[in-house]
């Protein structure tokens, strides 16, 4: 069985713009960091941007901060507002690792629209994949070497569940607009990383 959990992030390789997703126990935080040293972009967590707006006092970080206080999700509108006065900031004026967006389909329409309206539409998705298995005992030896109480059998389920019920609309959005590539999570750091570079330099070779 294959599953995905998603790690987002958006890139820019030139003009290039790339979502990248990866499974919990794929590595992906360490993918993640190759690809922003490969592209030398910055970094745009929307989770550091939720609360970069609510300690600044902004006034979507105040309306966002009702939502954070009380442990609830930010409302999609609300948390597009906030990507969208992000992106026309001068730093990521060359690209950036867009990261923690989108989270559903409708998030994923949004983005397009954004990115429709600057002239920059989204390129490439890549979909990190791995063997369901190979993911729970990577997780489980990792919190047996690192002590994460995460990473216990109950909350992996659960987190595989989450992917079943709302990510996988999301791989199918992507797939339908024909921007994804699958890559294989299976083998070493390094040879993953060699073939997410090799999606990444195909898609940008077709586009001269």
């Amino acid at each position: 069985m294959v599953l995905a959990i998603w790690c987002f992030a958006v890139s820019c390789v030139a003009d290039m713009l790339i979502v990248f997703i990866g499974p919990p126990g794929s590595g992906k935080g360490t993918q993640c960091k190759r690809l922003i040293e490969y592209l030398h972009i910055p970094h745009f967590s929307t989770g550091d941007l939720l609360r970069e707006a609510k300690a600044k006092g902004t006034a979507l970080g105040k309306l966002a901060a009702q939502y954070m206080d009380q442990g609830r999700l930010v409302p999609d509108p609300l948390v597009q507002a906030m990507v969208g006065e992000k992106l026309n900031e001068p730093e990521l004026a060359g690209g950036c690792l867009f990261d923690g967006f989108p989270r559903t389909v409708p998030q994923a329409r949004a983005l397009d629209e954004e990115l429709a309206k600057r002239g920059t539409p989204l390129d490439l998705v890549l979909e990190l994949r791995a063997d369901e298995e190979e993911l729970i005992q990577r997780m489980l030896r990792r919190s047996a070497e690192e002590k994460r109480a995460d990473d216990n059998p109950l909350t992996i389920a659960h987190r595989l569940e989450v992917f079943r019920q709302q990510t996988a609309p999301l791989i199918d959005y992507y797939r339908f607009r024909e921007v994804l590539a699958v890559i294989d999570a299976m083998g070493t750091p390094e040879e993953v990383f060699q073939r997410i570079k090799a999606a990444i330099d195909s898609r940008r070779g077709r586009r001269r």
